[in-house]
């Protein structure tokens, strides 16, 4: 069984996973917060396919920032389907969307709409951080 594979059938039930190898990491968080979290604690994600329930271009970036090498995602943005293209990260998606809604359903979602217009993945990461921060205040 594939990376992908083995993160698609560890998602049931979560909204995260992260399989390299044979081993699996999931999470419950909601949003960007997983990935941000394992990030700011230095981990290695390098080489990981990734599943998740949501796929926005916030998500995408930070995947390539951890050079993530496959993404399944139950919903996918365009925007992040254009960035995973650029980024030649290979992925699958249930299903495909103009964008993220916002949690409230009245818009774009935040994070989404932070990295809108940015396309390195290191100055999206400091973006969503500094987002979730005043988000948080």
């Amino acid at each position: 069984m594939t990376d992908l594979a083995c993160a698609k059938a560890a998602l049931a039930g979560h909204t995260l996973a992260l399989c390299r190898a044979g081993e699996c990491r999931v999470s419950d968080g909601r949003g960007i917060a997983p990935m941000m979290e394992l990030i700011a604690e230095g981990v290695d994600l390098a080489g990981c396919a990734a599943a998740d329930v949501v796929v926005g271009k916030a998500a995408a970036m930070l995947f390539a920032k951890c050079r993530i090498a496959a993404v399944y995602a139950g919903t996918l943005s365009r925007h992040a389907q254009r960035y995973l293209d650029a980024a030649g990260i290979p992925y699958e998606y249930g299903a495909l969307t103009e964008y993220i809604v916002n949690r409230e359903g009245t818009g774009m979602c935040p994070m989404e709409q932070t990295v809108l217009s940015e396309e390195d993945a290191e100055r999206g990461y400091h973006l969503l951080r500094d987002k979730l921060a005043a988000l948080h205040k």
